[in-house]
This record gives C-alpha cells, sequence and structure tokens, in this order.
C-alpha cells in the first residue's frame, strides 16, 4: 500500500529550493498559459507539494502585451470593477485593457486561478508580468520554459 506524503512547513525550507523561471508570452493563448503559470506558482509540477504550504517558484513574464485570445474574445471579453458605490461599476474590453494596462489580462487570469485565501495572495506574489521583452530580475538567472 503506497502513502502521499504531506511535508510541514519545517521540513520544506530544508528540502527545496525556489527556482526562478521565464516564460515567454508571446503568441500564446491566455487561458491555456494561465493555467500553466498558475501550476508553477503552486508547486504542483514539484514531487514535494503540498496544499496548505507554498511550494511554488517564482515566475517571470514577458511581451504580457502580445499573448492571444481565440475567437471574438478580444473585442467581446469584458472585465469589471466595482467601486462598491452605486452607479460605480467601470468595464473594459479585452483590447482596452491590453492597450492601458498590458499585463493586467495574465494576471487577472492566473489570480482567478488560484486559491482564493491568504495562500493564494502570497502566491501571486511571486509573479512577476512585464509588456515587453526586458525585466529587471537577471540576476536571479530565470530559466526559461517553454509552455
Amino acid at each position: 500500500m503506497q502513502h502521499s506524503t504531506m511535508m510541514k512547513r519545517e521540513d520544506l525550507g530544508q528540502r527545496f529550493q525556489r527556482r526562478w523561471v521565464l516564460i515567454d508570452a508571446k503568441g500564446k493563448t491566455l487561458g491555456r498559459l494561465a493555467s500553466r503559470i498558475a501550476k508553477i506558482l503552486m508547486g504542483k509540477h514539484k514531487p514535494e507539494y503540498t496544499p496548505h504550504v507554498d511550494t511554488g517558484d517564482y515566475v517571470v513574464v514577458i511581451n504580457a502585451k502580445e499573448v492571444k485570445v481565440t475567437g471574438k474574445k478580444r473585442e467581446q471579453k469584458k472585465y469589471f470593477h466595482y467601486s462598491g458605490y452605486p452607479g460605480g461599476i467601470r468595464e473594459w474590453t479585452f483590447e482596452q485593457l491590453l492597450e492601458k494596462h498590458p499585463t493586467k489580462p495574465i494576471e487577472e487570469a492566473v489570480k482567478n486561478m488560484l486559491p482564493k485565501s491568504v495562500l493564494g495572495r502570497r502566491m501571486l506574489k511571486k509573479l512577476k508580468v512585464y509588456p515587453g521583452p526586458e525585466h529587471p530580475h537577471q540576476a536571479q538567472n530565470p530559466q526559461p520554459i517553454e509552455v
């Protein structure tokens, strides 16, 4: 009979190192890219994955403004923000959001795929998204991976 092992927070500090991963979003489909990024941030690709402990790696995404969506989503997909006041809802299409905040679509997609808890917010802080090919994380030596 095989057993799954659950790691404790104390054990994890000694057993693993967080890696830095570089992902190029140029020409990639938004949803498929976001699900792969979320998996890496949660640490599900590692054998020591434990649901209640943050075992994920850092992810640097470049060329975020060149991500693609299928079908008519470029014109029809909507993003909303509600201030809490009457009449305080604002909406943007995917195109408008990409024009104004090129990193937002990827950040929002990944955020919605992570746990909705303190742990999920901590995981989201390990995501670094940049609109162009340059990023300030050269010192961390991120390893490029294909998604």
